[in-house]
């Protein structure tokens, strides 16, 4: 399963580049101002752009297709390697149609159903993006989406991603990739918190232990 991570941070976007961690970035304008609030959008996507060559997922501030559209010929000046993120709804898939047209890679978002995925599949999209953590705070299950998506992709030969956005733990993110999910977005917070485990902590204690008793090699006289 692919990693995207949801961030404007430089310095975090290398830190996990150079762990070989992630596979994207997704800096929409919901994740540049909430990290960075008041930030020029535009600035800050030219910044991560230059920091790496992995795919940037970016949104346009709109919602009608026309605009989106219009939007995406700015973008694209930005970076070779874009991923537009274009919301399913009604006004919006033409969009998604349009810019699949013209060779443009795009993720729908705001996918809560299989049914959504499928149609957002059809009209173009190359990445069907199911909010796990929004399911999860109404009290449903985000991984069984994934899953039945999955299987409708599969059964029907679809050559389209899915995403699981926002799974919040390790339970969660290993749920995900298990129901089928080609990518999971996760936040800088999260993924380091991936790395941990309640029994991390006790076991570098004891390897740490070890390395202080190992006795010695005596110098050659």
């Amino acid at each position: 399963m692919k990693i995207f991570l949801a961030t404007a941070s430089l310095d975090d976007i290398r830190w996990a580049t150079a762990a070989g961690l992630i596979d994207g970035i997704v800096a929409t304008p919901t994740v540049i101002q909430g990290e960075l609030p008041g930030a020029d959008a535009r600035d800050v996507l030219t910044e991560v752009a230059r920091a790496t060559s992995l795919p940037l997922c970016v949104s346009v501030p709109a919602i009608g297709a026309a605009d989106i559209v219009k939007g995406v010929r700015d973008l694209k000046k930005i970076t070779e390697h874009l991923i537009v993120a274009v919301p399913f709804i009604e006004d919006a898939v033409p969009a998604i149609h349009k810019l699949a047209a013209d060779g443009v890679r795009v993720a729908a978002t705001l996918i809560y159903s299989a049914a959504q995925g499928i149609l957002a599949a059809k009209a173009g999209a190359t990445l069907v993006t199911i909010s796990v953590d929004a399911l999860e705070a109404v009290g449903q299950n985000g991984e069984s989406v994934v899953r039945e998506l999955r299987a409708a992709f599969d059964h029907g030969g679809t050559e389209c991603d899915i995403a699981a956005a926002g799974p919040a733990s390790a339970t969660s993110f290993a749920a995900c990739a298990a129901a089928g999910a080609d990518v999971a977005i996760v936040t800088p917070p999260v993924l380091r918190s991936l790395l941990q485990h309640p029994l991390t902590d006790r076991g570098l204690d004891r390897f740490l232990g070890d390395i202080s008793r190992r006795a010695k090699p005596r110098r050659a006289r």
